[in-house]
C-alpha cells in the first residue's frame, strides 16, 4: 500500500511539474518568437524609411501636380548577391505592376499594404527546398492624395524559424531532463514523506492490536464469570456469598475496563487537540504534598520510605515571589494525575525496604529561556534495561514483567500510565526524561515552564 502511494505521489509530482514546465516553455517560446518577429519587422520598417527618403521624385512632363518616381535614379544598385539573409526590395507602380526587384525572378505575390506578413513562395527555396518563407512589409508611397507606388521589403523567414527551432529543441531537452530529475527527486521525496506516515501507521496498528488485547481480557473474564454465575443459578448449588464474590469480581473488572476506556479517551483528546481544559495558577508544592500523602498508604504497606524534598528559595528574594516560588500555570487535575502515575510507578517497581524520593526545585531561565519547575522522582527499584528506554513512553508498552517481584494482581496496569504522563507534560509545554540503571534504580525528571507560551 505504501509503495503504491509512493508511486502515485511521485507520478503526481512529475505530472504537475511537467505541465508547469510545458506551460512555462510555451510562454518562453511565444515570447522569444514574437520578439524575433518584432526585430525583423523593425528592420524591414527601417529599410522602408531609408529607401523612401532616397526616392527620386520628379514631375511628369513638367506638370507640378503630377509626380512620379524615377526608378532608374532611385534604384541604381541591383547587384546580385548569394547571401541568405539579405533584404530584397520590390517597387510597384500605383496600378500594382512590378517595376523593379532585387529577386532573381518575380515571386508573384499580390500587394497587401500592411505592417508585416509572412508569405510562402513555392519553387524558390533552393538547395532542394520546394518553397521559401519570407517576411514582408509593404509600404504605400504617396504625396498628398497621389499614390506614387508601392515599396515592398522582404526578409528570409529563417531568421525567425532557425532560432525558434533551436529554442524548441533546447526547451524540449531541458524539459525532458527536468522531468527525469523531478521524477527521481519526487520518488525520493515521496519516500521521505511516507516515512512518518508509515511509522504512524505501524504505531496505529500496534496501538489497535494492544488496545484490542487489553479490552478483550477483562471482557472475556466478565463473560466467563457471568456465564458461571448463570450456570450455578440454574443448578441452585451456589450460596449468596459465592454470587457476591463473583459480582465483586465483575465489578472490579468493569472498573478496570472503565479506567482503560477513560485513559484511551484522554489520549485521543490530547492527540486531536480538542482538549478544553482551563489552565489556572497551581501551587505545585501543595499538589505534591497531597499526592505524596495519598501514596504513603501504599508505601507503608510495602515498607518503602517515601519522602518529599522542597528546595527552598533564596532568602534575598521578595516575599511575594517567595510565597509563589512553586506556583505555575497549569491544569490541577492533570498535574495530579501526572505525579500520581510517576510516584505510583516508582512504588510499584521498588522492592521492600526501598526508597522513593520526590524533589521539587525551581530552575532559572538561563538554560530553558523561561523559569521552570523541576520534579525529580528517584527510586531504588530494579531499574529499566537500556533497550527498553526508547520505548518506555509508548502506549501499552511494558517492560519484561520478570523484572518485578510484585504479584500478578498488582501488575495488571494497562501500560498507558507513562504515555499519559508524557501527554500531560507535552500539554503543559514541558519535558520529561528518564535515567535508569538496572539493579540500582530509576529517576524520572519532569520540567514544566511556570508560564505557557502561545
Amino acid at each position: 500500500m505504501f509503495q503504491a502511494t509512493r508511486r502515485r505521489l511521485a507520478l503526481w509530482y512529475t505530472a504537475v511539474t511537467a505541465i508547469l514546465l510545458l506551460l512555462f516553455a510555451t510562454g518562453v517560446y511565444l515570447y522569444v518568437r514574437n520578439t524575433l518577429v518584432e526585430r525583423v519587422d523593425d528592420t524591414l520598417n527601417h529599410v522602408v524609411e531609408v529607401v523612401e527618403r532616397s526616392l527620386v521624385i520628379e514631375p511628369v512632363n513638367f506638370q507640378p501636380d503630377k509626380l512620379r518616381v524615377n526608378v532608374e535614379a532611385s534604384f541604381r544598385n541591383n547587384s546580385d548577391t548569394a547571401e541568405d539573409d539579405r533584404i530584397d526590395l520590390e517597387w510597384f507602380s500605383p496600378t500594382g505592376e512590378l517595376r523593379w526587384s532585387t529577386f532573381w525572378e518575380p515571386i508573384n505575390i499580390p500587394i497587401h499594404s500592411n505592417t508585416g506578413e509572412t508569405v510562402r513562395v513555392v519553387g524558390m527555396g533552393g538547395w532542394g527546398d520546394s518553397e521559401l518563407l519570407l517576411r514582408q512589409v509593404t509600404h504605400r508611397v504617396e504625396i498628398g492624395r497621389q499614390v506614387l507606388g508601392y515599396l515592398r521589403v522582404s526578409h528570409p523567414w529563417f531568421e525567425v524559424t532557425k532560432p525558434s527551432r533551436q529554442l524548441i529543441f533546447d526547451l524540449a531537452l531541458g524539459i525532458w531532463l527536468m522531468v527525469l530529475s523531478v521524477a527521481a527527486s519526487g520518488w525520493f521525496l515521496s519516500g521521505k514523506a511516507m516515512e512518518p506516515v508509515g511509522e504512524s501507521y505501524q504505531r496505529l496498528k500496534q496501538f489497535t492490536a494492544d488496545a484490542s488485547h487489553e479490552l478483550r481480557s477483562p471482557i472475556a473474564l466478565i463473560q466467563t464469570n457471568v456465564q458461571v454465575a448463570l450456570a450455578d443459578l440454574d443448578l441452585e448449588t451456589s450460596s449468596i456469598a459465592h454470587y457476591q464474590q463473583q459480582l465483586k469480581l465483575v465489578e472490579r473488572l468493569t472498573k478496570r475496563l472503565g479506567r482503560l476506556v477513560n485513559d484511551l479517551l484522554f489520549l485521543a483528546r490530547q492527540d486531536s487537540g480538542i482538549s478544553q481544559e482551563v489552565f489556572s495558577t497551581c501551587p505545585l508544592d501543595a499538589l505534591l504534598m497531597e499526592v505524596v500523602e495519598e501514596q504513603q498508604l501504599v508505601a507503608k504497606e510495602k515498607e518503602i520510605t517515601l519522602t518529599l524534598n522542597l528546595v527552598d528559595p533564596p532568602l534575598e528574594i521578595e516575599p511575594e515571589l517567595q510565597e509563589n516560588w512553586f506556583t505555575l500555570l497549569g491544569n490541577w487535575d492533570q498535574l495530579v494525575r501526572l505525579c500520581t502515575n510517576l510516584i505510583g510507578n516508582a512504588l510499584q517497581y521498588t522492592s521492600t525496604q526501598g526508597e522513593v524520593q520526590v524533589e521539587l526545585a525551581r530552575l532559572s531561565g538561563v538554560r530553558y529561556g523561561v523559569a521552570c519547575l523541576q520534579i525529580k522522582i528517584t527510586d531504588t527499584g530494579v531499574g529499566i534495561p537500556p533497550e527498553s528506554l526508547p520505548r518506555l513512553f509508548d502506549r501499552f508498552y511494558r517492560v519484561d514483567p520478570a523484572r518485578t517481584h510484585q504479584s500478578r494482581e498488582t501488575t495488571t496496569g494497562s501500560g498507558l500510565g507513562l504515555a499519559i504522563a508524557q501527554a500531560i507534560v507535552e500539554h503543559h509545554q514541558g519535558q520529561i526524561q528518564v535515567d535508569s540503571i538496572v539493579g540500582e534504580g530509576t529517576t524520572f525528571t519532569v520540567i514544566l515552564p511556570i508560564t505557557l507560551e502561545y
